[in-house]
């Protein structure tokens, strides 16, 4: 399994990825997650993949020579001729569908289904940043103001720190910030995910980045967010009261009377039934 982060800001994007690869408890590997497009001062892309790992590598081997139709009079699109964002997400998907297309009934007639996501963002000179979620079947969907940031592969551990956090205002550095504590969380619960780390922060209108890193477990910073952050935690949870059961004079009680709802009803023979 792995764990990906794409963050789009008004500043900037943060791309962040694990690289852990597992095919069993006796299987496990390290590949990486996220690969860079750069052709300065014309475009700058990241991509990011999570899913059966023979088909992430297909499509990115094959991303950097797919073409589609340009349309009449037109010559035919790729990531590098591309005008916008949205055209070479369009090119990515196509080229999902085309290893779909040479693989997925081999994979199917195996029991395998066809497992790939993707997050790809970046900038093409003339254009906003933008950043898309791609999905099995090719199609995506793009990050707004109200939805800046996406995730792939196991998610749910470190979702509540980036909900909490968040917004298009954030600053850049914040933000990476941000995502090392949400890839911290997931390492805690998760032995799916693992070092070294992938993190790669793009500011706006660059066109180019020099501002990426790959993490290992000597690290100082993120061994520094690995003890600070347990520890912060530790100190607010202490600072939280308790539950008061008895009522009192407690300042946030936890007993009250509710103007809907009221505790569960014990059964206390066999021939009584609650609803």
């Amino acid at each position: 399994m792995t764990y990906c982060i794409g963050i789009r800001l008004n500043a900037g994007l943060v791309f962040l990825s694990d690289s852990r690869t597992n095919a069993g408890m006796d299987q496990i590997s390290t590949f990486r997650k996220m690969m860079i497009y750069e052709k300065p001062d014309d475009r700058f892309m990241v991509l990011l993949s999570a899913g059966n790992l023979s088909i992430s590598q297909s499509v990115r081997e094959l991303l950097q020579v797919e073409k589609i139709d340009g349309g009449p009079d037109q010559p035919p699109l790729t990531v590098w001729n591309a005008q916008s964002m949205f055209d070479a997400a369009r090119v990515l998907g196509a080229t999902v569908r085309r290893v779909y297309d040479q693989d997925g009934p081999s994979l199917k007639a195996t029991g395998v289904d066809f497992n790939a996501s993707m997050i790809f963002g970046g900038q093409i000179n003339g254009e906003a940043m933008r950043m898309f979620l791609v999905y099995s079947a090719g199609n995506f969907i793009e990050a707004t103001r109200e939805t800046c940031f996406f995730q792939v592969g196991e998610s749910k551990y470190g979702k509540p720190i980036l909900d909490r956090v968040l917004t298009p205002q954030t600053p850049l550095d914040e933000a990476a910030k941000c995502a090392l504590v949400s890839m911290d969380s997931t390492l805690k619960s998760n032995l799916s995910v693992g070092l070294p780390l992938d993190l790669l922060v793009y500011r706006e209108g660059a066109l180019r980045s020099d501002e990426h890193v790959c993490i290992d477990e000597a690290n100082p910073y993120f061994r520094m967010i690995r003890e600070t952050w347990g520890q912060r935690l530790r100190e607010v949870f202490e600072g939280i009261d308790d539950p008061r059961w008895d009522g009192g004079d407690a300042q946030h009680p936890l007993i009250t009377t509710g103007s809907r709802y009221e505790p569960m009803r014990k059964v206390r023979h066999a021939g009584e039934h609650i609803v």
